[in-house]
């Protein structure tokens, strides 16, 4: 079975929207190790059309210029890409295509064949409905220390979700790298549940 991961750059009070505004004074050689190890690693791309079309204009070009990040940026190219979207369009960055049928059942079909990695960057909707899904096997959160203050959250909408912590790295910018399963043995109960067994002690 094919593993589905995501990486998600998030501030410290947990914002996920436009990291192009923050994130830059926080990358560095380890950060970089960690994006490729999840994303660069992987032979198939799950990207939301946004990302899709953010990544398609940028990383063609870098590719092109042979600068330092040309060989990740093959890697990106190389790679199978999926773009979820219900636009009907053309694709001219090699590899490229709409993702058929209904995302969870395809994710759900590819991640049963077999090959390399399935990965996700960004893509916040493609992320949560993996999550609620429970088809998303590692959630890599790259949180950074500092509070951004407004702009789109992971978990917005009020659904518990409970995760376990796989691996931790704090690097030396302040960066946590954590990464995350679903965990559906998460202990449950209320507050009147943790009262009576502390009463029962």
């Amino acid at each position: 079975m094919r593993k589905i991961t995501a990486g998600l750059f998030m501030s410290l009070d947990g914002v996920i929207a436009d990291p192009q505004d923050w994130h830059f004074p926080y990358f560095d050689d380890a950060m970089g190790a960690a994006v490729d190890a999840q994303l660069g690693s992987a032979d198939t791309l799950l990207l939301g059309r946004v990302t899709y079309d953010s990544f398609a204009e940028a990383w063609p070009v870098r590719e092109a210029e042979g600068g330092p990040d040309a060989v990740f940026a093959k890697k990106l190219g190389d790679a199978r890409k999926l773009v979820v979207t219900h636009q009907d369009r053309d694709y001219t960055w090699r590899n490229s295509e709409r993702l058929d049928g209904e995302l969870t059942e395809t994710a759900a079909a590819l991640r049963n064949e077999q090959g390399g990695d399935i990965a996700i960057s960004g893509s916040v909707s493609v992320v949560r409905q993996l999550l609620a899904a429970g088809l998303l096997d590692e959630l890599h959160l790259l949180v950074h220390p500092i509070a951004v203050g407004k702009g789109e959250r992971l978990f917005e909408d009020g659904t518990t979700i409970p995760l376990r912590l796989l691996s931790s790295e704090a690097f030396t910018t302040g960066v946590l790298h954590l990464v995350y399963t679903s965990d559906p043995a998460a202990p449950g109960g209320s507050y009147d549940d943790a009262k009576t067994h502390l009463a029962q002690e």
